[in-house]
This record gives C-alpha cells, structure tokens and sequence, in this order.
C-alpha cells in the first residue's frame, strides 16, 4: 500500500515540475531580446531570440524590442536667431543597438529619448536662421541627427533620422516673402528682356555690317519684308522708301532752284533788286529773306 502512495507522489512530483518547467518556457522573435535578472542580478548577456527558460520567482525577464521606432515630435515653439517666430515639428527614427544599457543604464529608454528630442530640437533649431532652416533642410536634420545621438549612445540607442516635418510660418511673414518672391520674378523677367535686347541689338549691328558694303542687299531685304506683309492680305501696305533712291534725282536738281522766278517763267536774276510792290506791299523780312510761301510777282 504504502508503494502505492509512493509512486502516486513521485508521479505527481514529477508533473509538478514538467507544469513548473513549463511555465518557465518564453518564447522570444527574431526582434526581440530578453534581459534576464536572477535573483536581483542582471545576467551577463541578453537572452534570444528563440526558446529560453525563465525560472520564476528566481528570475525576472524585460522584453527589448529591437526594431527601428518612429516618434513623431510634437510641435514646438521656436525662436529663430533672426527673431522670427515659427513652429516646428520633425520625426525621429531610432532602435535599440545594446538591450543590457538600454534596460539598466536609463529607466524609460523611449521616454528619455523623446525628451532628448524635444529639448535639442529647440535649441539647435533657435541657433539657427530662417533662411537656412528653409532651404538647408538636410544640414539641419543631420545637426540634429547628430546631437541626439551623441546624447542616447551610453543608453544603447541608435538615433538613425531626424527629419523636420513641418515649419509653420506666421501670416505676416508669409505674405513678406510672397511679396519678396514676386520681386525677385520680376527683377528676373526685367534681366531677360534686357538680356535679350542686348543681344537682338549686337546681331542688328552684325548684320548691318555685313549689308553696308552692298547697298542692293538692303533693298532686296525691302523686298522681302514687302512680300512678308503682303501675304497676310493686308489692305494697307506701309513701304519704307530709302533715301538712296532718291539721291540721283537730288544730283541733277537745278542749282538755281532756291532763286526768285518770274510769272512768264523765265529765270530772273538774284542780283536784281526786288521791290515791296512786285511782292504785293510785302517787303524783306528783318533778315532779308522773303517769307516763305510767297511768290515774286511782276
């Protein structure tokens, strides 16, 4: 009888400690990490990933994630070193690189790291410009990523990203540089126009360089801006007519063309002195010329 009982308390002995043993197998992830405190102590290294046996109340286990973590900061007020006010707010990636500091160097690694976050992005942001935190975006996020990181690597923390996501302008300063864009358009459509002015101006001169030497090129050209306007169907034609054309004609003009006449036609000579009375009571002017417009007369 009493082999019995014997037995029945070693078998129930033994599913005691095959329930105990049981309850002390964790399973961990590929991305996670298990440190181990037995009996108070921190065991040397973290345990996983894959089947580790915990003995409890002996052992203590905290999980450590170890894949990347995005923690979006929360706006923040910020003071430029141009005195312009804005607010900012950026993301930040970071993963845990060693789990034994991460647990026993920091008590809160992800609250830590936040507040890290938060008190760098105000100072290192009102070193900076607003000029330079609007067009030098990344050498700011790497100033960032940098000093953030040099302050979680004693916790085992990784900072790989900072990213600065939003940077909201004041109304006033928006329309400022609304209006200061627009000038600088404008001041770039002036700079063409004149640009090309300029270069319309040095190829006329070329150009007419080259024509000078033949006075038929230019007429030929007259030609062709002719038949140009005529094959729009134009019912008014302006012709520009050149002087040259008409410089044979002033050439041969009579030289006595500027002396007084007589009615009969007959030249006259400009020695003769002219009376008020052949002028119709109109006598020489204080210069001695006749006025313009009247003819001598007999």
């Amino acid at each position: 009888m009493w082999m019995t009982d014997t037995a029945i308390g070693v078998v129930m002995a033994l599913g005691l400690v095959v329930l105990y043993l049981l309850s002390c197998i964790r399973v961990l992830n590929e991305y996670e990490r298990g440190v181990i405190f037995r009996l108070g102590h921190a065991m040397p290294k973290a345990k996983g990933p894959g089947l580790i046996l915990v003995f409890v109340p002996v052992d203590r286990m905290v999980r450590v994630d170890l894949r990347t973590v995005a923690k979006v900061i929360e706006p923040q007020d910020v003071i430029t070193r141009d005195n312009v006010s804005v607010k900012v707010d950026a993301v930040l990636y970071y993963r845990v690189v060693d789990p034994m500091k991460a647990v026993l160097v920091v008590e809160n690694f992800m609250y830590a790291t936040s507040q890290v976050a938060l008190t760098t992005l105000r100072s290192t942001l009102g070193q900076a410009e607003l000029d330079e935190l609007l067009t030098e975006r990344d050498k700011v996020n790497h100033r960032l990523q940098e000093i953030i990181d040099g302050h979680t690597e004693p916790w085992g923390i990784k900072v790989s990203v900072v990213e600065v996501k939003d940077v909201d302008l004041p109304e006033p300063m928006k329309r400022s540089m609304a209006a200061q864009a627009e000038a600088e358009r404008a001041r770039r459509a002036k700079v063409i126009n004149a640009q090309g002015e300029f270069q319309a101006a040095t190829k006329l001169r070329e150009a007419a360089e080259i024509m000078t030497p033949y006075p038929m090129a230019m007429q030929m050209r007259y030609l062709q801006a002719l038949a140009e306007v005529a094959a729009d169907k134009n019912s008014t034609i302006i012709f520009p007519l050149p002087i040259e054309l008409l410089a044979p004609f002033l050439k041969h003009a009579p030289a006595g063309a500027n002396s007084s006449t007589h009615t009969n036609g007959t030249p006259g000579n400009p020695n003769d002195p002219v009376s008020s009375e052949s002028l119709g009571g109109v006598g020489p002017t204080a210069n001695g010329r006749i006025p313009a417009g009247i003819s001598a007369s007999k």
